[in-house]
């Protein structure tokens, strides 16, 4: 029974319809929104230049940022203390299609230090 239970919440389909149970939305929609929600538009670069580190900010192209939100998704569900894989996966997907969780905030500190750094673009 342990084993049918494992096979059963590994399944793609059975996390579809956790999320579906859980916000009454549609699942993909969900996860767009959350791909959408964590993907930043700046990153900071290290940059050497005369002896000193810079961190220098530039701009993502999309699907870049997208392979950093879905990333960055998957280790911030890896870091929640849950039962199982999917029900952490759905909860931090409905956390960043609510625009909160860990993820959220890694994007959020991301464009804060490339707010901070902004004087050094011209390293680009």
């Amino acid at each position: 029974v342990v084993n049918k239970i494992k096979n059963i919440e590994s399944d793609p389909v059975y996390r579809i319809r956790l999320v579906n149970m859980l916000t009454n939305k549609n699942p993909l929609s969900v996860l767009r929104q959350a791909v959408r929600g964590v993907t930043p538009d700046v990153v900071t670069q290290t940059k050497r230049v005369g002896g000193s580190t810079y961190r220098v900010p530039v701009e993502v192209a999309p699907a870049e940022g997208k392979a950093l939100a879905i990333r960055w998704l998957l280790s911030a569900c890896r870091k929640r203390s849950g039962r199982s894989t999917a029900l952490r996966l759905s909860d931090e997907l409905m956390d960043a299609a609510r625009n909160s969780g860990s993820a959220i905030r890694k994007k959020e500190e991301t464009h804060k230090v490339a707010e901070a750094n902004k004087a050094f673009a011209h390293f680009r």
